[in-house]
């Protein structure tokens, strides 16, 4: 059974469509690019697809969602708030315990904070707090992840990274993404939107960069 299926399916926001008349069908195992211009539709449709999986992914949305008050520990350690008991929760905002601290740091180094583990994301820069957010999909307990222009506030070498560790830690990946390069390199399928329609669905074996062209013209 397909993870998701759509049929003709249709989306917008107040009452205006973005997409129309959507088909796709993703397995579980697939890692998919959402491409196309800016306004194409991609933050729609990965929302569309995010509602229909109904809590089984991961989400690095694109405003991230995080508490600036609190430390890069504790907005991680909340991909997990749901599977520990409210006591529990509530001793690691006072005081962290050490297992949870060994669990999230080997997430925080990979992603290049662990200087920043303690400090409130309200003062690190756009690039630390995507990584975080990065962080907290990462341990969650998902399968599957999706994200909304996860890499788009770090350079190129650290955009790599962090998609190297999404890759590996969940076997579903669906982002919507900007970077052509980045798409065709981490991704074993690739989803052209334009004008809210699905103008190409095809895998990313032997694809290159300028084969995405026609979705970028005019």
């Amino acid at each position: 059974m397909a993870l998701v299926d759509l049929t003709l399916a249709s989306a917008g926001y107040n009452g205006a469509n973005v997409l129309h008349d959507v088909s796709l069908s993703i397995e579980r195992g697939e890692k998919v690019a959402l491409v196309g211009r800016s306004g194409a539709g991609k933050s729609t449709l990965l929302r569309l697809i995010y509602e229909r999986i109904d809590g089984e992914a991961a989400m690095v949305p694109q405003e991230l969602g995080l508490v600036r008050a609190l430390t890069v520990f504790h907005n991680i350690y909340m991909g997990q708030l749901n599977c520990h008991s409210t006591w529990r929760n509530v001793m690691n905002l006072v005081r962290p315990m050490q297992q949870e601290v060994e669990n999230i740091g080997g997430i925080v180094k990979t992603l290049g904070l662990e200087n920043e583990m303690f400090s409130a994301v309200g003062a690190l820069s756009g690039g630390q707090q995507q990584r975080t957010a990065v962080g907290r999909a990462l341990y969650q307990r998902a399968d599957i992840l999706l994200g909304d222009e996860p890499v788009s506030a770090v350079d190129e070498h650290q955009s790599r990274s962090i998609l190297e560790s999404i890759a590996d830690a969940k076997p579903t990946v669906i982002l919507a993404m900007h970077d052509i390069d980045l798409a065709l390199a981490y991704s074993n399928r690739v989803i052209g939107l334009d004008a809210g329609r699905i103008v190409m669905d095809e895998s990313t074996a032997g694809m290159k960069a300028s084969d995405l062209d026609l979705l970028y013209r005019g």
